[in-house]
């Protein structure tokens, strides 16, 4: 007989399993009731507190036949119904509002995204010509219009200028049709369009202004030695100019005022993580911004919380010095007036609820404070092809490449020919690739240099915290045959394997600040290359343009 037939047995394990869920159910009764004691809510029927008056055990028991064990069930079933309730309760009364605002409130990035859309739109609008009726003629309307618009009448181009400006476009243009031409090409091309308009404006105005001889022969000598000329950077949501990171942040600014008009509270929130530069002082007027803002939902008829004095310290150190966070304050409905205090006229900001929609949709401002983010800057490669005796002509980095800035250098070159007694010393390797990491981090970008067999060199610009498949993908999209697998080379001949190094820095690998790196084929494709007819060419033809001749 098993051991479960055995009807002693059972009867014993119900016996222990009653007990247990007996002295289960009075320990959570104790519990609930304790909490359900402690609610401030005065108007609860004794009822609901004291299990002990409740019958309906023994109805139910009556009509579904229960026995006493089930009824015990029943009853910590609904115990744990009942405190899960309680929970609930709970964690609406302190988290209701942040889950409110979270998931019942339109996305806040959604909103920012249509800040450029409409930009476009108001542009393409600006752009259309002036409006007319469909009764007039268009004949009358085009007239009017020609006769408004002046005529100015400009010089034409030199000889030599026009020669040298077809040739350049003629060789940027060959190749437009190819939709993965480099961006960089666009950047040359601008800026030939540049030089043009710059040489046919003085011409109109015939006004010459040369520069010193000596000053014009140093600054050639020292541009034409630099291996870049500086650092670029692309800014996809404004536009597609390629400039240094300081006109950006100029073009990035200018771009956010004009939007206050359309949309304040959120360009302002944008202003505030792109036009300042402390990301400890940005955070800290964040939250400053947002306990302002909360105080006013929160406490919705307290005045205390609806007026902030300007000369307030924590005021004048955390919210005033940020740009934008006034104009948040203003678009969040406050007003700077003048108010008494103790006798003295002193300048306060006092929320007036008319000026915005709800009190509730302040809390969508809040969302957007704790969620945008900066408007990013991608780096350009600055994409340059060169020979090799080029690229042993430039070899020097501008300034824009160091992390200090240009009397730091100075001091760190006399510093370093100091040291180069101590250099001599006896030191373990620990020692040495420690002070080789200090002196890569002194960087902030990198030229990398990738030599072809044809002794051709593509030249590219990184961040030295970009990865290693980052310049796998810049050498794969500038390749005439870009399916094919191939291999970087290190100067001392070691081999970087993209499934080992792919996510390894430049910094990591002792790529900074310069290195060359071969090309070679990979060993599973050279007898397909070979059988190629362009079995010699490894650039694109829309890359071997920007050879520039010696």
């Amino acid at each position: 007989m098993s051991l479960f037939e055995n009807s002693a047995f059972n009867s014993t394990l119900y016996e222990a399993l009653y007990l247990q869920i007996e002295d289960t159910l009075g320990f959570a009764k104790d519990f609930f009731q304790s909490c359900v004691s402690s609610l401030p809510i005065e108007n609860l029927p004794k009822s609901f507190v004291n299990f002990q008056d409740y019958t309906f055990y023994d109805d139910l028991a009556e009509v579904f036949f229960f026995n006493e064990f089930q009824c015990l069930l029943l009853k910590t079933f609904l115990l744990i119904l009942l405190f899960t309730l309680l929970l609930i309760f709970i964690s609406w009364r302190v988290y209701g509002n942040r889950i409110s605002e979270r998931f019942m409130k339109p996305a806040t990035s959604a909103t920012i995204a249509q800040l450029k859309e409409s930009k476009k739109a108001d542009a393409k609008f600006k752009l259309a010509g002036p409006g007319h009726r469909l009764s007039e003629s268009s004949i009358s309307t085009q007239s009017a219009v020609k006769k408004d618009v002046p005529v100015v009448k400009r010089s034409g181009l030199s000889e030599e200028s026009k020669i040298a400006a077809e040739a350049a476009l003629a060789r940027l243009q060959q190749k437009t049709h190819n939709p993965s031409f480099n961006t960089s090409l666009a950047a040359i091309k601008a800026q030939v369009k540049r030089e043009l308009e710059n040489e046919e404006a003085s011409n109109s105005n015939n006004v010459e202004v040369p520069l010193p001889k000596e000053k014009e022969e140093i600054e050639k000598d020292l541009t034409g030695n630099f291996a870049a000329s500086g650092v670029y950077f692309k800014c996809p949501l404004i536009s597609n100019d390629i400039l240094p990171r300081d006109e950006w942040k100029r073009n990035i600014k200018t771009f956010l005022y004009e939007q206050l008009e359309e949309e304040r509270g959120l360009t302002a929130c944008l202003m505030i993580q792109s036009c300042n530069n402390n990301r400890e002082k940005i955070d800290t007027c964040v939250e400053t911004l947002c306990k302002y803002l909360e105080n006013i939902v929160t406490y919705p008829e307290e005045e205390k919380y609806q007026k902030i004095r300007m000369s307030n310290r924590a005021f004048c150190d955390r919210v005033q010095p940020i740009e934008g966070a006034m104009e948040l304050l203003l678009a969040a409905g406050f007003v700077q007036q003048k108010l008494e205090n103790n006798g003295v006229e002193e300048d306060y900001l006092v929320f007036n609820k008319d000026n915005v929609p709800s009190v509730e949709s302040l809390t969508t401002l809040i969302d957007a404070l704790r969620s945008a983010e900066p408007i990013q800057l991608e780096l350009d490669r600055n994409l340059q092809v060169l020979l090799p005796s080029q690229a042993a002509a430039k070899v020097q980095l501008p300034s824009s490449f160091y992390a200090l800035s240009p009397e730091e250098i100075k001091r760190e070159q006399q510093l370093r020919t100091e040291a180069i007694e101590r250099s001599q010393m006896l030191r373990t390797k620990a020692m040495r690739e420690k002070d080789e990491l200090r002196e890569m981090k002194k960087y902030k970008f990198a030229i990398i240099r990738i030599r072809f067999p044809d002794g051709i060199l593509l030249q590219g610009t990184f961040s030295v915290y970009e990865r290693f498949m980052e310049i796998q993908e810049f050498v794969q999209e500038n390749l005439e045959h870009s399916g094919l697998p191939f291999v970087l080379n290190t100067p001392t001949g070691h081999k970087l394997i993209l499934d080992e190094d792919a996510n390894k820095t430049l910094i990591d690998l002792r790529l900074v600040p310069a290195t060359v790196l071969n090309f070679a084929w990979h060993s599973s494709v050279i007898e397909e290359i070979n059988k190629s007819p362009n079995k010699d060419m490894y650039l694109k033809p829309d890359v071997m343009v920007l050879v520039r001749e010696v």
